[in-house]
């Protein structure tokens, strides 16, 4: 026999990856053609040196410590570290042998196969045919990229395209949670387990469920896709609920894959007490963004569970769409929209838009380039909550009928070069509002529920029409002068044109018909004189403040209607602004002076401390948070007096995982507290806690006939690495009773996770109780289930 070194390596091989006829999963096998041309240009020599490359295109590179063709058997051997580099493919082994009477390559020895992608197969031996597309590996592991892994004893490829994996095992993660060698807690095994690379689906025969290692469930054939699927046909996974109007429930989603751009997801739903909810989402993607809509309704077989209620009906049910598409790198466009048949179906059958009180339906256009931003919408909101049928009082009537449709127009730019070297920005917006019914809050101080004449009442929003186009243009400059104070002047004009058409003249006065108009020039200077020092201790910074703002008064107050800017919290936060108020249908108005003094301190061992206390002052002029309107903007803001409440801010924070903050508003004569907010977190070894606490004095008019004070804690505890156990509650200082409870446990790890938990509401008479149930598999799905205990 003669045998030829061709070439020995002057630097070992070194594992690297490989080639892969199967994307994403299963065997890894050369290009159909490969060996053909491999065989076909066969010097190796060639190969290994750069002095002499092959013709083809699809080059094939060899690293070995030696490399051996033996001519009476035509065969190349390449042994020691051998790795084969090819089309961006790796594969690595002990030796790997080239018949060329056969066509075959066989590669034994700690063999190791990574495709482009990152995926790993890994086995003692693998024999490939002719033109790589059919073989056999022997005690196989397979990792993905999505660190799932098959094991089998042994792999076969056939026709190109199935490849079997015999006593098989399926892991959803390796190195689970990133512990080298760590098991995962739940695997399939199956006699067999096909991937059929064509149809892109995993098929496990005889396929057992495991949990803990123990069997739990057995199937003759459960199909799933394979990893590189992102869309394919088949059951989701169903749920399990109970609820007392709806009794018992199972939920069984079915995917429909009509494309790889668009599909349809059918989902009945079975309710032991209430019938057959059939929902259908349509979903698309399109070149420019993405849509979805969903049609769902029932016919219930016992309406009477909603007797007196909005859900008394046979027919039931609800359309929801939404849409977000990117015009350009600039613009963008969408919308929300979810309406049904009743008030109340969305929430009663736990549908995507049903988890709170109004449904905003939502279309807007968006354009933002650096700094400057312009958006367009329109809204319309729908109600989610019963009417209460029973009630005279008029704000628990109607509630659909003073819902308003709005209209608008946000534009701000700001100016790309200094302007008298300061910025300049200039901002616009336009709103439209029509609403059909009055929404009137009566003060009920009798406690009976009834409307008594001679009660107050106070105006949340008025029926009609009205349009504002608003301009706010705005500059100041921030100058440091020598002795190191900041002086920062300031400029702004609002203007407004205000088309006003109110229904009913009882809430408006009749002079607010028409058009009006309204301007608000301003000029204001402040000053802060920072103050720094420097100690062994740490780093503190004492900023006092000064603000002075000069305009006239407001005009119109009491003429327009007020939509946007009845919230009105007067805090720290808000101590200098210029205009107090959130929105533009009020604007503030007179000459004010803020005062205040701003702390913020950096210690030793990660300790900050930060700061603000102040006051505000109405210097000239009328105040508009005492203007008398039927809205009642200001009253109990602490700003309807000449001089405010004080207010005050603190906020602390520690590297060794306690934050705490506050916020607090004393009454400005008797310092008596009006209102106050603090919260704390703690975070130490296996322990997480957080204790918030709000307090806010009584305010008659505004129907908060008592002081309200409220205590917030929650807490989650580690008990082990995965477990952990957490609650939370809710508790009534006023009247000496708990709001809400709720507490659980839960495990989490990579590949599953479980919690159960259970809440009681008691303001609700009798309590709403409800179990939670949820556990979830990763590459399976979740299953959750919920039991309710209602009204």
């Amino acid at each position: 026999m003669r045998k030829s070194v061709v070439s020995q390596a002057s630097e070992p091989g070194t594992a690297a990856r490989l080639l892969c006829g199967v994307a994403v999963t299963i065997l890894v096998f050369l290009p159909a053609g490969a060996l053909a041309q491999f065989v076909k240009d066969t010097s190796l020599t060639g190969m290994i040196s750069s002095a002499k490359q092959p013709t083809s295109d699809e080059k094939m590179m060899i690293e070995a410590d030696t490399v051996a063709y033996d001519m009476d058997a035509d065969s190349v051997t390449a042994t020691g570290r051998v790795v084969i580099y090819y089309l961006n493919h790796v594969v690595v082994a002990d030796e790997v042998t080239v018949d060329r009477k056969s066509k075959r390559v066989t590669a034994t020895g700690n063999v190791e196969i990574t495709d482009p992608s990152g995926n790993v197969a890994r086995g003692d031996r693998i024999d490939l045919d002719n033109d790589l597309a059919n073989g056999v590996m022997e005690g196989l592991e397979l990792i993905t990229t999505e660190r799932v892994a098959f094991t089998a004893r042994n792999a076969t490829r056939t026709n190109g395209d199935l490849t079997t994996f015999n006593d098989g095992t399926y892991l959803p993660c390796v190195d689970c949670n990133g512990v080298k060698g760590k098991k995962p807690i739940w695997q399939i095994k199956a006699n067999r387990i096909l991937h059929k690379q064509k149809d892109q689906t995993i098929v496990f025969e005889n396929a057992t469920f495991e949990f803990l290692g123990v069997p739990l469930a057995w199937v003759p054939v459960l199909s799933q896709p394979d990893p590189s699927v992102k869309n394919k046909t088949g059951l989701l996974m169903p749920s399990i609920k109970s609820s007392k109007k709806l009794g018992y429930s199972i939920k069984v989603p079915y995917y429909v894959s009509l494309d790889p751009s668009y599909g349809l997801t059918l989902t009945p739903t079975v309710y032991s007490r209430q019938g057959l909810l059939f929902s259908a989402e349509w979903r698309q993607r399109l070149e420019g963004g993405k849509y979805s809509i969903t049609l769902s309704g029932i016919h219930q077989n016992d309406p009477e569970a909603y007797a007196g209620r909005s859900g008394d009906e046979l027919w039931r049910g609800s359309v929801e769409s939404s849409g977000s598409f990117k015009i350009n790198e600039n613009w963008s466009w969408g919308w929300n929209v979810a309406v049904a048949s009743d008030t109340t179906f969305m929430k009663n059958y736990d549908l995507k838009s049903g988890n709170s009180d109004v449904a905003v339906n939502k279309v807007y256009l968006t354009g933002v380039r650096d700094r400057n931003r312009f958006d367009m919408a329109a809204y319309g909101f729908f109600v989610q909550q019963d009417d209460s049928l029973t009630s005279k009082l008029e704000q628990d009537r109607d509630l659909q009928e003073k819902q308003p449709y709005v209209g608008v127009i946000d534009h701000k730019v700001y100016a790309k070069d200094p302007v008298w070297g300061g910025e300049a920005s200039l901002t616009t917006n336009f709103t439209t509002i029509t609403r059909t019914r009055d929404d009137i809050y009566q003060i009920d101080s009798n406690g009976n529920g009834l409307f008594d004449p001679g009660e107050k009442t106070r105006v949340r929003a008025a029926a009609g029409t009205f349009d504002r186009l608003s301009i706010d243009a705005m500059w100041r400059r921030r100058m440091v002068d020598q002795t190191g104070g900041v002086m920062t002047p300031f400029l702004y004009f609002r203007g407004d044109a205000i088309f006003s058409d109110p229904h009913n003249s009882a809430v408006l006065p009749e002079t607010s018909s028409g058009l009006l108009g309204r301007a608000m020039p301003a000029a204001g200077l402040e000053y802060s004189y920072p103050v720094a020092i420097t100690s062994p201790v740490g780093n503190q910074i004492i900023e006092p403040i000064a603000q002075l703002i000069v305009r006239p008064d407001e005009t119109e107050a009491a003429h327009i209607s007020n939509e946007d800017s009845q919230s009105l919290v007067f805090d720290a936060n808000s101590l200098f602004d210029y205009d107090k108020f959130s929105g533009y249908d009020r604007v503030e108005g007179g000459t004010r002076a803020n005062v205040g003094l701003r702390y913020s301190g950096s210690f030793s061992h990660g300790f900050g401390v930060s700061g603000t206390l102040g006051q505000s002052f109405q210097l000239a002029g009328v105040n508009s948070f005492a203007e008398a309107t039927r809205y009642d903007t200001g009253a109990y803001s602490g700003l309807e007096s000449d001089v405010s409440d004080y207010v005050a801010g603190l906020s602390l924070s520690t590297k060794t995982g306690f934050l705490a903050s506050s916020g607090v508003r004393l009454d400005h004569d008797s310092f008596a507290v009006n209102r106050f907010d603090g919260q704390v977190l703690g975070i130490g070894g296996p322990l997480t806690a957080a204790l918030t606490y709000a307090y806010i004095r009584s305010q008659p008019d505004l129907g908060i006939d008592e002081d309200r004070s409220e205590l917030q804690a929650a807490t989650s505890l580690r008990l082990t690495e995965n477990w952990r156990a957490f609650a939370s509650s809710r508790y009534d200082l006023i009247n000496d009773q708990f709001v809400r409870h709720a507490l659980g446990v839960a495990y989490d790890s990579e590949e599953f996770s479980v919690s159960f938990s259970y809440s009681k509401d008691l303001t609700t008479t009798p309590n709403d109780q409800t179990f939670y149930l949820r556990a979830g598999f990763k590459t399976l799905g979740d299953l959750g289930t919920s039991f309710g205990i209602d009204n």
